[in-house]
């Protein structure tokens, strides 16, 4: 800055010396006001105190009342968000019941179903201690308590699907490769009482529990209700003649009076848990329709017999055996070949897998031989696409097969060869317990008495690791 300049700006400051010492007085007041303000709150904040009233209240002294404040002195006064959206999880699909539905079902006029064939289902847990097997006393029925690590999932009418422990023959004295499957009579806090649906005979009894190691996976299946239930625990190039029983599938939902009278946070009425529940008895019957064991077992407590229907997985034709260290390209074209020829099923057939089995498909790199095109909806299930010159198979990963022990494992079924047998179609009835003095509740019982059967076992193959 020159001289003449520094001269200017002191002519200047001297004439404005008064609007200069206003603006700065200004400037300091605006600063020690905004000080003492904030000074002032932090100290009431800091003085501010909760203190008991006379009554078992609360109380604030010495400043203002705050959030933090209000939910110290009472936790629940400050509502939070809440969404009134209930994110309903279904963890897996039931392709088999689905399909079947939609082919629609005969009516049976009998609980024993006849047949001719052309001649060519959590919800796990783990034994928690070993059970061994022992006769039961003269007279007895062959029951046996077992102690899982969750007892609670299982409730009267159960079945159960012990993995890894073969079950045997009508006779009990030879083994077979169906696994043991158990029934469950009752289940109190010293574990779950079960009767062998295919057990062993011990002692000249037939039908006893044989021996289950600790930590033995346990599946939980359908329930099986006997003709007498009405209520559940809540939550062939000569044909050749063939059979399966018609399995009495139930589910009961029971609701309170005051619990269907009281404020709800969401919106979750009797509507719902049936939609649960409904949800619930498919798993249990898509896995007895895949792997459960035909049989008849007289439950003594009732004094009469349980039907069991036979599943589907046992009842297909073919074996596919196959490795899946050196599974590629030439496997797949063997597993068309083996589904599609040698009989006279139809050219497009359903592919169910575990996730392992559907695993190795999604890293296989396609060739024009075998394609895989895009997503087709059929039965209003969405399916993979593949593509021979053997024929058409529809993909799906079904999680039965994990929950099963069987992620490996898969099943191609003709859909125009599998058949639903309707003795009881699925219906709901609801039970007037108010009228009857038992409960003060709102009852409704779902049930069906159904089955499902290979017409043509050759058109049908297990996929299983060698």
């Amino acid at each position: 800055m020159n001289l003449k300049n520094m001269k200017n700006t002191i002519r200047w400051v001297r004439r404005n010396r008064k609007l200069i010492m206003y603006l700065t007085v200004i400037g300091l007041v605006a600063i020690l006001a905004s000080c003492l303000e904030t000074g002032q709150t932090a100290l009431l904040a800091a003085a501010a105190t909760i203190i008991p009233g006379r009554a078992g209240g609360k109380h604030v002294v010495d400043g203002p009342l705050t959030t933090d404040l209000t939910r110290e002195a009472s936790p629940l006064l400050l509502l939070n968000e809440i969404d009134q959206q209930i994110t309903k999880i279904r963890p897996m699909s039931t392709p088999i019941d689905q399909i079947s539905r939609f082919a629609g079902a005969k009516h049976a006029g009998s609980m024993i179903v006849d047949y001719y064939n052309v001649d060519t289902k959590p919800t796990m847990t783990t034994l928690a201690q070993d059970y061994d097997e022992v006769a039961p006393e003269a007279g007895a029925a062959p029951k046996a308590r077992i102690k899982t690590h969750n007892n609670d999932i299982f409730d009267e009418s159960d079945t159960i699907l012990v993995q890894g422990v073969s079950g045997y023959a009508p006779d009990g004295v030879t083994e077979t490769a169906d696994e043991l499957v158990l029934y469950v009579t009752a289940r109190d806090d010293d574990g779950v009482v079960v009767m062998a649906i295919n057990g062993k005979t011990l002692g000249g009894v037939q039908g006893c529990v044989p021996s289950i190691p600790e930590d033995t996976t346990l599946i939980r299946m359908g329930r099986a209700a006997s003709e007498l239930d009405v209520q559940s625990p809540q939550f062939e190039a000569l044909p050749q003649k063939a059979q399966n029983y018609c399995q009495i599938f139930k589910m009961q939902v029971e609701q309170s009076t005051l619990q269907k009278l009281a404020n709800k946070e969401v919106n979750w009425t009797m509507t719902d848990q049936e939609e649960a529940a409904i949800y619930d008895m498919r798993l249990g019957m898509e896995k007895s329709f895949l792997f459960g064991v035909k049989n008849r077992l007289w439950n003594p407590d009732k004094k009469e017999n349980i039907l069991f229907t036979g599943g589907i997985w046992h009842q297909a034709g073919k074996t596919f055996p196959y490795s899946p260290d050196s599974f590629n390209g030439d496997t797949v074209v063997d597993i068309m070949r083996e589904a599609f020829t040698g009989n006279a099923g139809s050219k497009r057939k359903i592919l169910l897998g575990g996730s392992r089995l559907i695993g190795l498909f999604s890293r296989l790199d396609y060739t024009r031989v075998i394609s895989a095109g895009e997503s087709v909806s059929k039965w209003g299930i969405d399916f993979t696409e593949l593509r021979s010159k053997f024929g058409t198979l529809y993909l799906l990963l079904s999680e039965i097969f994990d929950e099963c022990g069987m992620p490996d494992n898969g099943l191609v079924i003709d859909p125009e060869y599998i058949q639903k047998y309707s003795h009881i179609p699925f219906s709901a009835e609801s039970l007037n317990l108010k009228a009857s003095g038992m409960r003060n509740t709102d009852a409704l019982v779902m049930s069906e008495a159904s089955c499902l059967v290979l017409r043509y076992p050759k058109a049908h193959m297990r996929i299983v690791v060698r």
